[in-house]
């Protein structure tokens, strides 16, 4: 049995795939098994610089901002205590909210989807995911969520950003399909639903040899 994969939640803003990383890592943790959640950006140096930028306190460049992911993702990666790697060593299942598909889809909306997979490309050596979960949410559900339930909006919060973010995943899946394991969840469904259609995945590549 496999003690110690690797999880990558994605889909975009208004998903639901915060809450649904939640639920999978108490479930886990309620069947016994030591869990690791995390998500990006991460709450390391460089990721507290995007939060500004996508929080509207600061500007930068698309290419710049595509660049600071990649650069907080390694640390996500390879941080000596609270790095991916280090936490997969000592036995967790590692559950992330968002990984490298998120840069492909949110940046890939705005520049040339093929730089940012190379911007990413030393990520996806060192890590893949065991699975890529996309919970696909339509854009107009994702926005009402949105506007329901936040107080602040970020700056890639809106209809027409969703639409085309939503696609370039699409895009991203198709181009990567033979190199990555990936897997769609339908987000529209109840919560309840989306933990449980989750919770099968998982289960699957728990006993899989």
């Amino acid at each position: 049995m496999k003690n110690n994969i690797f999880i990558a939640i994605e889909g975009i803003d208004g998903s639901g795939k915060s809450t649904q990383a939640k639920n999978i890592a108490k479930r886990l943790e309620a069947e016994g098994h030591k869990v690791y959640l995390t998500f990006e950006p991460t709450d390391m140096r460089i990721g507290k610089m995007i939060r500004s930028i996508l929080g509207g306190k600061e500007k930068a460049d698309e290419k710049v901002i595509a660049a600071l992911f990649a650069a907080d993702r390694l640390d996500h990666i390879l941080h000596e205590t609270e790095g991916i790697l280090k936490k997969l060593a000592e036995g967790y299942i590692v559950i992330t909210d968002r990984y490298y598909f998120s840069s492909y889809a949110y940046h890939g909306a705005h520049l040339d989807m093929d730089w940012v997979i190379a911007s990413n490309q030393m990520a996806a050596n060192i890590l893949k995911p065991t699975v890529n979960i996309f919970v696909d949410v339509s854009p107009e559900v994702a926005m009402q969520r949105i506007n329901a339930n936040r107080e602040t909006v970020e700056i890639y919060e809106t209809l027409d950003n969703l639409k085309a973010v939503q696609s370039q995943y699409v895009r991203a899946f198709e181009k990567l399909q033979q190199e990555e394991h990936i897997v769609k969840v339908n987000g529209d469904e109840t919560p309840e639903n989306v933990t449980e259609a989750l919770w099968d995945v998982i289960q699957k590549e728990l006993n899989a040899s």
